[in-house]
């Protein structure tokens, strides 16, 4: 009987002793108590270790993300800035055909004084000799052809009538061309000042235009600058969350480090703060709970959060790791959970029918921390509040697109 014993029952052994019972009571109870000891530190140590691995998971995933989003915003800042380079040379030219149009407006301008000096002389001309050649012109017409006759009748000497003869005519004739150059000048003139006008109206009408398209091109250029500044802001803090993920992602192999370097169970830890920072995961957080907005960030009465619609008794869940810093009725919000994230930044669940969390708990992203109740309109819903630096934030910033 004792050869076919294990080595396990065989004498001196702990498991024969124990069973056996070759050890006192109290020795066996402390040694009992050992086993269930070490069995939950073993316990504790593998789940924390499951925590710490998931962590450095989501933060792997996060940081890619944020890479891809840096990718995405350097891309679009090319794009911007060679839209930028094609509007300045727009506007170079559109300076330039300004400028030239301002030098033909100018020289029209000019062309148009003088043209309106040289008619206003004229006219001032005609005005002083329309008397004389008024009157010469009415006495012609009066006498008619008695007139040369008797200019010709009053010539003494016969010799001379040809020559009076020819006076006559020339005399007829240089007024006859003196008023036909006189009025082909003033519609010369006055052809070539209705001319310069319509030109120049045309030049008006062009260098407004060339002035609306420049002030266009002026605001798509400035529309675009402003457009860089905020791309690189998004840069500037995409980079910041990034560096700040990757200290949170270094901690947490360093303690997976540890750990696989010291796989001797040690006494569990008081629950800390996440490790993992909440901004670098803006846009990426889960929703609390099911169902569709209600009440909007900075309206009505509790302004500081949403009111999601949903069922009663519906499932809240954490929508980031944390610890919580409260757990019970709250005025006004019926039962409250508040859970820290660490850096002043909290989220709120509020209006729960029961509390699955208590005070000082840890809770992983996802985590139950109660179900939905009544809000102060009487229907289900769930209240939900973000707050980034201490400051209320609108969740639907944070949470993911659905």
């Amino acid at each position: 009987m004792a050869n076919r014993c294990s080595r396990g029952s065989e004498p001196g052994t702990w498991g024969w002793r124990l069973a056996a019972g070759g050890w006192p009571r109290t020795q066996r109870a402390l040694l009992v108590a050992g086993f269930a000891s070490f069995a939950l530190t073993v316990s504790a140590q593998q789940s924390d270790r499951a925590r710490t691995e998931a962590l450095a998971a989501r933060a792997g995933e996060r940081l890619q993300a944020l890479q891809r989003e840096a990718d995405r915003l350097a891309s679009e800042e090319r794009t911007v800035l060679g839209d930028l380079q094609k509007l300045e040379v727009d506007r170079q030219l559109k300076a330039a055909q300004l400028k030239q149009t301002d030098a033909e407006v100018a020289k029209v301008s000019a062309e148009l004084d003088g043209l309106n000096a040289r008619l206003a002389t004229l006219q001032d001309a005609d005005a002083a000799s329309r008397p004389e050649l008024r009157a010469r012109l009415v006495e012609l017409y009066k006498l008619g052809e008695a007139r040369y006759l008797r200019v010709l009748l009053s010539t003494p000497d016969l010799r001379r009538v040809g020559e009076a003869t020819r006076t006559v005519a020339a005399l007829a004739r240089l007024d006859r061309e003196r008023v036909a150059r006189h009025q082909q000048t003033l519609a010369d003139l006055t052809s070539t000042r209705q001319t310069l006008e319509e030109r120049a109206r045309r030049l008006s009408k062009v260098r407004a235009d060339e002035e609306k398209a420049q002030a266009a091109l002026d605001r798509a250029a400035a529309a675009r600058n402003a457009l860089v500044r905020d791309i690189d802001k998004k840069r500037d803090l995409n980079a910041e969350l990034a560096g700040e993920l990757q200290a949170a992602q270094q901690k947490l192999q360093l303690a997976l480090r540890d750990a696989n370097a010291n796989p001797e169970p040690r006494n569990p830890e008081p629950a800390t703060l996440n490790p993992l920072p909440i901004k670098p995961f803006k846009g990426d957080l889960d929703w609390p709970t099911t169902g569709t907005v209600r009440g909007r960030f900075g309206r009505g009465s509790r302004a500081n959060g949403i009111e999601i619609d949903t069922e009663d008794g519906a499932y809240a869940r954490a929508v980031h790791d944390g610890l919580v810093a409260f757990a019970g009725p709250f005025g006004g919000f019926g039962n409250l959970v508040i859970v820290d994230h660490g850096g002043q930044s909290f989220s709120l669940y509020g209006d729960l029918l029961e509390l699955a969390v208590k005070k000082g708990a840890r809770v992983d992203r996802g985590q139950l921390v109660g179900s939905a109740g009544a809000t102060p309109s009487g229907v289900p819903g769930l209240y939900f509040e973000l707050r980034i630096d201490g400051q209320p934030v609108d969740p639907l910033q944070w949470l993911r697109k659905r």
